[in-house]
Protein backbone atom coordinates (compact mmCIF):
# COMPACT_ATOMS: atom_id res chain seq x y z
CA UNK A 1 0.00 0.00 0.00
CA UNK A 2 1.35 3.45 -0.91
CA UNK A 3 2.08 5.65 2.11
CA UNK A 4 0.99 9.28 2.37
CA UNK A 5 4.63 10.37 2.12
CA UNK A 6 5.12 8.39 -1.09
CA UNK A 7 1.98 9.85 -2.59
CA UNK A 8 3.10 13.40 -1.78
CA UNK A 9 6.52 12.69 -3.29
CA UNK A 10 4.88 11.24 -6.40
CA UNK A 11 2.72 14.34 -6.84
CA UNK A 12 5.78 16.59 -6.45
CA UNK A 13 7.53 14.66 -9.21
CA UNK A 14 4.47 14.93 -11.45
CA UNK A 15 4.34 18.70 -10.85
CA UNK A 16 8.06 19.07 -11.53
CA UNK A 17 7.72 17.09 -14.76
CA UNK A 18 4.93 19.44 -15.87
CA UNK A 19 7.02 22.50 -15.07
CA UNK A 20 10.03 21.21 -16.98
CA UNK A 21 7.93 20.16 -19.95
CA UNK A 22 6.11 23.46 -20.31
CA UNK A 23 8.46 26.11 -18.94
CA UNK A 24 11.78 27.80 -19.50
CA UNK A 25 14.64 28.06 -17.06
CA UNK A 26 13.25 31.20 -15.40
CA UNK A 27 10.02 29.43 -14.49
CA UNK A 28 11.95 26.46 -13.14
CA UNK A 29 14.08 28.84 -11.08
CA UNK A 30 11.00 30.50 -9.57
CA UNK A 31 9.44 27.13 -8.82
CA UNK A 32 12.65 25.93 -7.16
CA UNK A 33 12.82 29.00 -4.92
CA UNK A 34 9.22 28.49 -3.90
CA UNK A 35 9.95 24.93 -2.73
CA UNK A 36 12.37 26.17 -0.08
CA UNK A 37 14.21 22.84 0.49
CA UNK A 38 17.41 23.59 -1.42
CA UNK A 39 19.59 23.59 1.67
CA UNK A 40 19.30 19.80 1.91
CA UNK A 41 21.62 19.35 -1.09
CA UNK A 42 23.18 22.73 -1.93
CA UNK A 43 25.60 22.83 1.05
CA UNK A 44 25.60 26.63 0.88
CA UNK A 45 27.70 27.19 4.00
CA UNK A 46 30.40 24.82 2.74
CA UNK A 47 30.34 26.54 -0.65
CA UNK A 48 30.89 29.95 0.92
CA UNK A 49 33.63 28.60 3.19
CA UNK A 50 35.36 27.05 0.16
CA UNK A 51 35.59 30.45 -1.50
CA UNK A 52 37.45 31.97 1.49
CA UNK A 53 35.76 35.35 1.02
CA UNK A 54 37.31 38.07 3.15
CA UNK A 55 35.31 40.71 5.04
CA UNK A 56 35.16 43.88 2.97
CA UNK A 57 35.28 42.13 -0.41
CA UNK A 58 33.06 43.22 -3.28
CA UNK A 59 31.34 40.25 -4.88
CA UNK A 60 28.86 39.76 -7.72
CA UNK A 61 26.13 37.10 -7.53
CA UNK A 62 25.55 36.58 -11.25
CA UNK A 63 22.08 35.17 -11.86
CA UNK A 64 21.03 35.97 -8.31
CA UNK A 65 17.38 35.05 -8.83
CA UNK A 66 15.54 35.07 -5.51
CA UNK A 67 18.74 35.73 -3.59
CA UNK A 68 19.48 32.29 -2.18
CA UNK A 69 23.25 32.80 -2.37
CA UNK A 70 23.08 36.60 -2.27
CA UNK A 71 22.45 36.72 1.47
CA UNK A 72 25.06 34.03 2.21
CA UNK A 73 27.57 36.13 0.28
CA UNK A 74 26.42 39.28 2.10
CA UNK A 75 27.16 37.67 5.45
CA UNK A 76 30.60 36.62 4.21
CA UNK A 77 31.64 40.10 3.03
CA UNK A 78 30.21 41.76 6.12
CA UNK A 79 28.95 45.31 6.53
CA UNK A 80 32.12 46.76 4.98
CA UNK A 81 31.77 44.67 1.82
CA UNK A 82 29.33 44.76 -1.07
CA UNK A 83 27.30 42.18 -2.99
CA UNK A 84 25.92 43.01 -6.40
CA UNK A 85 22.92 40.80 -7.10
CA UNK A 86 22.88 40.63 -10.89
CA UNK A 87 19.98 39.19 -12.89
CA UNK A 88 18.09 39.77 -16.14
CA UNK A 89 14.71 38.79 -14.67
CA UNK A 90 12.93 42.01 -13.69
CA UNK A 91 10.33 40.19 -11.63
CA UNK A 92 12.92 38.32 -9.60
CA UNK A 93 14.88 41.55 -9.13
CA UNK A 94 11.85 43.42 -7.81
CA UNK A 95 11.08 40.62 -5.35
CA UNK A 96 14.71 40.57 -4.24
CA UNK A 97 14.75 44.34 -3.68
CA UNK A 98 11.79 43.93 -1.31
CA UNK A 99 13.58 41.11 0.49
CA UNK A 100 16.78 43.18 0.75
CA UNK A 101 14.83 46.04 2.32
CA UNK A 102 12.96 43.77 4.73
CA UNK A 103 16.22 42.17 5.87
CA UNK A 104 17.93 45.56 6.06
CA UNK A 105 20.75 44.14 3.96
CA UNK A 106 22.41 47.47 3.23
CA UNK A 107 25.45 45.78 1.70
CA UNK A 108 23.40 44.29 -1.16
CA UNK A 109 22.72 46.14 -4.41
CA UNK A 110 20.39 44.65 -7.03
CA UNK A 111 21.59 45.14 -10.60
CA UNK A 112 19.30 44.84 -13.61
CA UNK A 113 21.50 43.13 -16.21
CA UNK A 114 21.08 42.66 -19.95
CA UNK A 115 21.40 39.23 -21.53
CA UNK A 116 24.77 40.18 -23.02
CA UNK A 117 25.97 42.58 -20.32
CA UNK A 118 26.30 42.12 -16.55
CA UNK A 119 26.36 45.94 -16.15
CA UNK A 120 29.05 45.68 -13.51
CA UNK A 121 31.43 48.63 -13.31
CA UNK A 122 35.08 48.17 -14.35
CA UNK A 123 37.30 46.62 -11.65
CA UNK A 124 34.37 46.62 -9.24
CA UNK A 125 34.49 43.04 -7.86
CA UNK A 126 37.08 40.52 -6.72
CA UNK A 127 34.74 37.57 -7.23
CA UNK A 128 31.98 36.78 -9.69
CA UNK A 129 29.92 33.92 -8.27
CA UNK A 130 27.28 32.13 -10.31
CA UNK A 131 25.12 29.15 -9.42
CA UNK A 132 22.88 27.31 -11.90
CA UNK A 133 23.12 30.23 -14.31
CA UNK A 134 26.05 29.43 -16.60
CA UNK A 135 23.92 27.24 -18.87
CA UNK A 136 21.46 30.13 -19.39
CA UNK A 137 24.09 32.36 -21.00
CA UNK A 138 24.41 32.50 -24.77
CA UNK A 139 27.82 33.01 -26.41
CA UNK A 140 29.48 32.32 -23.09
CA UNK A 141 33.04 32.85 -24.33
CA UNK A 142 32.29 36.41 -25.43
CA UNK A 143 30.25 37.08 -22.27
CA UNK A 144 33.07 36.10 -19.93
CA UNK A 145 35.67 37.87 -22.05
CA UNK A 146 33.68 41.04 -21.39
CA UNK A 147 33.05 40.40 -17.73
CA UNK A 148 36.80 40.25 -17.12
CA UNK A 149 36.75 44.06 -17.15
CA UNK A 150 34.62 44.00 -13.99
CA UNK A 151 37.22 41.97 -12.09
CA UNK A 152 40.04 43.35 -10.00
CA UNK A 153 43.54 42.26 -10.98
CA UNK A 154 43.41 39.17 -8.77
CA UNK A 155 39.71 38.55 -9.44
CA UNK A 156 38.12 35.11 -9.65
CA UNK A 157 35.03 33.55 -11.20
CA UNK A 158 33.28 30.71 -9.34
CA UNK A 159 30.87 28.62 -11.40
CA UNK A 160 28.43 26.09 -10.00
CA UNK A 161 26.11 24.40 -12.47
CA UNK A 162 24.07 21.26 -12.78
CA UNK A 163 25.81 18.19 -14.12
CA UNK A 164 24.19 16.80 -17.29
CA UNK A 165 22.64 13.90 -15.44
CA UNK A 166 19.16 12.83 -14.46
CA UNK A 167 16.12 15.06 -14.33
CA UNK A 168 17.81 18.40 -15.12
CA UNK A 169 19.88 17.16 -18.04
CA UNK A 170 18.41 19.79 -20.37
CA UNK A 171 19.25 22.56 -17.90
CA UNK A 172 22.93 21.90 -17.24
CA UNK A 173 26.47 22.44 -18.47
CA UNK A 174 29.12 19.69 -18.61
CA UNK A 175 32.08 20.64 -16.40
CA UNK A 176 34.56 19.92 -19.19
CA UNK A 177 32.64 22.29 -21.49
CA UNK A 178 32.74 25.00 -18.81
CA UNK A 179 36.51 24.59 -18.49
CA UNK A 180 37.04 24.70 -22.25
CA UNK A 181 34.87 27.79 -22.72
CA UNK A 182 36.42 29.63 -19.80
CA UNK A 183 39.92 28.87 -21.11
CA UNK A 184 38.86 30.27 -24.49
CA UNK A 185 37.62 33.38 -22.67
CA UNK A 186 41.04 33.92 -21.09
CA UNK A 187 40.82 32.13 -17.74
CA UNK A 188 42.60 29.22 -16.09
CA UNK A 189 41.16 26.70 -13.64
CA UNK A 190 42.32 27.58 -10.12
CA UNK A 191 40.37 25.06 -8.03
CA UNK A 192 37.73 22.40 -8.47
CA UNK A 193 35.52 21.01 -5.68
CA UNK A 194 33.78 17.66 -5.96
CA UNK A 195 31.52 17.52 -2.91
CA UNK A 196 28.30 18.71 -4.60
CA UNK A 197 26.38 15.67 -5.79
CA UNK A 198 24.20 17.39 -8.40
CA UNK A 199 26.55 20.14 -9.55
CA UNK A 200 30.08 20.86 -10.66
CA UNK A 201 31.93 23.62 -8.78
CA UNK A 202 34.92 25.27 -10.43
CA UNK A 203 36.86 28.45 -9.67
CA UNK A 204 38.76 30.29 -12.41
CA UNK A 205 41.37 33.03 -12.38
CA UNK A 206 42.38 35.42 -15.12
CA UNK A 207 45.39 34.30 -17.14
Amino acid sequence: MTTGFSMRRAWKLVLLAAVVATSGCTDIKRWAYARGDRSSWQQSERVIDSLAIAPGERVADLGSGGGYFTFHLARAVGHTGRVFAVDVDEGMNEALRVDVEERNASNVEVVQAAYDDSRLAPASVSLVFTSNTYHHIEDRVTYFERIAAALTEDGRIAIIDYKPEGFFQRHSAPPEAIRSEMESAGYALETEFDYLERQSFQVFERR
